[in-house]
């Protein structure tokens, strides 16, 4: 399952790709909007409640797709532009094995906690959850 997870985000980011390749702007562009959505992560300033609310927003692959089809709807290619970048973003992160968060702190998501063990916990655990053992 773990593998076939990875491969659906591997298809996602790449049909990203292919969008942007068909957009008006030249090919540094999207590396150079890639970490945008991470300015989300500001919200976690106002809380681990906040921050999970503008985090899952910003990453959620919903509103990536909301924003690009609307922007092909109108002729916008600057809204393509953002929902492609929103979306290749988001399915580099799930490769990565970051997840939507909860708001019980930066570290759960729903794929596993990611990050440092917590304090007391055991030395052999590891470090990052790439299992997606937890995604529904």
């Amino acid at each position: 399952m773990k593998s076939l997870l990875k491969l659906e985000e591997l298809a996602e980011l790449l049909l990203a790709v292919v969008v942007f390749a068909h957009l008006p702007y030249v090919w540094w562009v999207l590396p150079a909007t890639f970490l945008l959505p991470d300015l989300s992560m500001l919200g976690y300033l106002a809380g681990p409640r906040m921050g999970a609310a503008s985090y899952n927003l910003a990453h959620h692959k919903a509103l990536a797709i909301a924003v690009g089809v609307a922007g092909w709807v109108l002729g916008q290619p600057l809204l393509v532009l953002a929902g492609t970048v929103l979306l290749f973003h988001s399915a580099f992160d799930r490769l990565l094995g970051y997840g939507l968060k909860h708001a019980t702190g930066f570290q759960d998501t729903h794929l596993g906690r990611v990050g440092k063990a917590p304090a007391g916990a055991s030395p052999t655990a590891p470090a990052v959850n790439l299992s997606y053992a937890n995604a529904h």
